[in-house]
């Protein structure tokens, strides 16, 4: 018969993340936390990682945890400790990544409680009050025995469902208590949950049958929905099986590779003005995985796929509510997740051969040819929509890529061309500057066998240059992309938008200055590089991506680049209006290119 054993809480906290599957946990010391670190740091099974600023561990941890699947796990001390995670929580939320926030808390019995005053402990803040509407699960443990249960919880909630970030916060007496592990309760999932079969969807799956025999110009769209269920290979079939041409948001455009032939690219916004055509011009559009948000459908909403017959599958119901709400019309809103919905469809469908689109994929592919993004009027040193395609043939084709958000995303999606062993990281949603740095190392930490290609902005590297200081501890060979065009440019084309160019607070004239990179990378021993004209991009490209040592390189992109197409807001993605006016749009129609200048037809002024 096993002895039962009492054991420190921090220990046990720090068995439970062993347990997980986790080998590194990202954290801050602080006097709240000292207990918890110091466990794990004893821990025969785990380590930890010191980023040099809570904002980045919360986003070490949720790059960990997109390139393994596993939980990410950060932690943290009281008080602005705390409240410095929420940028990197709020990363994991909007984009459905699991992570485990761990902060430490003043003593219980230094705890404001309910007195009504603001604080009584130390660096005391009620962080799980702060964290309820940006976690699945956040809380307090106020009795030791209540640490198996509340971590089980935290847990279970954050892989389940539409995963996301969790929240335990323990306070400091409470992480030096005794406890006994078998005789503390534990979490029991909820057993009741039903189970569908083919039978609850007869009648959606036999409408989808409808719809996929009368198209003509379908389209399957793929969003990070697809990576978070695993259900890549499944979607690739069904689109195979079925000859659907495929658009991606950014968060599935590494899904296919870019020269398959049903591969369109990605569109919104920002997106691909040939895969933005298709969308617009499509009479049947099925969405995996993606919440559809303005990015992708423009504004108004109801302009998006105006002609087509729209199937939204996703496993989170309030983001199907939402289209009602915001009034667009779904003619089908499948609630299941994407890995579950694909094995029913392959048993409930009634279609037995492909659709006939070749001369639709004809027509994409010949709107592809033509609807380049359009040259910069101005002499640049560097452009860098011819740039970027260049980045692509030097990355290793099985690296990870992550992107910051600003120009650099918009530029990467619009011309990179990925291999689909390559995974392409970025914040999607809370599209926070400074992400693309520490999601890198947690990445590093998670497969130290990969490539690791960081491409970010000065604007978003000024955001977590500390951990520069990480890197070089580490000695982590990562390979850090610079844009530098000195400022905020995709805020700069808002204000040429709406501002008559004055660029208050976005450049160096309006307040804002930048290091010298060549002293800031020999300060923290990275190999350094400039690239300053596009005469020199073959010889820099081929010392640098050669190197094995932490580098980066400083790639100078004239001020006044800029992303082409962007749309407008406020204005739909319908800058292909002239092509199908509304009231020509026949089931039957297959819209050749015109003999005109295309860029003539732009709604983006």
């Amino acid at each position: 018969m096993t002895q039962s054993v009492t054991i420190k809480l921090s220990d046990y906290v720090a068995d439970f993340i062993a347990n997980l599957g986790v080998e590194k946990v990202f954290a801050i010391s602080g006097g709240a936390s000292l207990h918890l670190i110091h466990s794990i740091a004893n821990h025969k099974k785990l380590g930890y990682v010191c980023t040099h600023h809570e904002q980045a561990a919360a986003m070490a941890a949720d790059g960990y945890s997109r390139c393994t699947g596993k939980i990410g796990v950060a932690i943290a001390t009281s008080g602005p400790g705390a409240t410095n995670l929420i940028t990197g929580i709020c990363c994991s939320f909007y984009d459905s990544v699991p992570t485990l926030l761990i902060t430490g808390q003043v003593s219980t019995f230094r705890m404001a409680g309910e007195t009504g005053v603001r604080q009584i402990g130390f660096q005391e803040t009620p962080i799980t009050k702060i964290t309820r509407p940006i976690t699945k699960y956040s809380s307090t443990i106020t009795n030791a025995d209540n640490i198996r249960f509340e971590l089980e919880k935290a847990v279970y909630l954050a892989k389940s469902g539409r995963p996301g970030p969790v929240l335990i916060d323990i306070p400091d007496n409470i992480q030096r208590e005794l406890i006994n592990p078998q005789k503390i309760p534990s979490f029991q999932e909820d057993s009741k949950s039903i189970i569908k079969t083919k039978e609850d969807y007869k009648d959606i799956f036999k409408k989808l049958s409808y719809f996929l025999k009368e198209s003509k110009r379908p389209l399957a769209i793929g969003g990070w929905g697809l990576h978070l269920s695993s259900s890549e290979k499944q979607f690739i079939n069904f689109i195979e099986k079925y000859n659907l041409p495929a658009v991606f948001t950014w968060g599935a455009s590494d899904l296919l590779n870019y020269d398959h032939k049903l591969y369109v690219g990605t569109f919104g916004t920002h997106g691909m003005r040939h895969a933005n055509f298709a969308v617009q011009n499509a009479d049947l559009v099925i969405s995996f995985g993606s919440r559809l948000d303005t990015k992708a459908t423009g504004t108004p909403i109801d302009t998006f796929a105006r002609g087509a017959k729209k199937i939204v599958v996703d496993i989170d119901p309030y983001e199907l509510k939402k289209f009602t709400t915001f009034g667009l019309k779904i003619d089908l809103l499948i609630e299941e997740d994407l890995g579950n919905f694909f094995d029913l469809f392959n048993k409930g469908i009634s279609l037995q051969k492909p659709i006939e689109s070749e001369k639709w994929l004809k027509t994409i592919n010949d709107w592809k040819k033509n609807l380049k993004p359009k040259e910069e009027k101005n002499n640049l040193s560097i452009n860098p929509y011819k740039l970027f395609p260049k980045i692509t043939n030097f990355i290793n084709p099985k690296a990870n890529i992550f992107i910051d958000t600003g120009c650099s995303i918009a530029w990467a999606m619009q011309t990179m061309k990925f291999s689909s062993e390559q995974r392409v990281f970025h914040d999607f949603n809370n599209t926070a500057m400074g992400w693309a740095l520490p999601a890198s190392i947690g990445s590093f930490f998670a497969n130290e066998d990969k490539e690791i290609i960081c491409i970010t902005g000065d604007g978003s590297l000024m955001m977590s240059i500390q951990e520069l200081a990480t890197i070089k501890h580490h000695k982590i060979p990562i390979k850090i992309i610079l844009i530098n065009n000195s400022g905020y440019s995709m805020i700069q084309q808002t204000q040429d938008q709406w501002l008559s160019s004055q660029y208050v607070a976005t450049s160096n004239s309006g307040g804002l200055s930048f290091p010298s990179y060549s002293n800031l990378a020999k300060s923290y021993d990275l190999e350094y590089f400039k690239l300053e004209n596009e005469d020199s991009v073959e010889s820099v490209f081929n010392d640098f991506f050669s190197t094995k040592l932490p580098s980066f390189l400083n790639i100078k992109i004239p001020s006044q680049a800029r992303v082409s197409p962007q749309v407008k807001f406020g204005r739909p993605n319908e800058d292909m209006e002239p092509l199908l006016p509304r009231d020509l749009f026949l089931d039957n129609m297959i819209i050749e290119p015109l003999n005109v200048s295309i860029h003539d037809q732009d709604n983006l002024k």
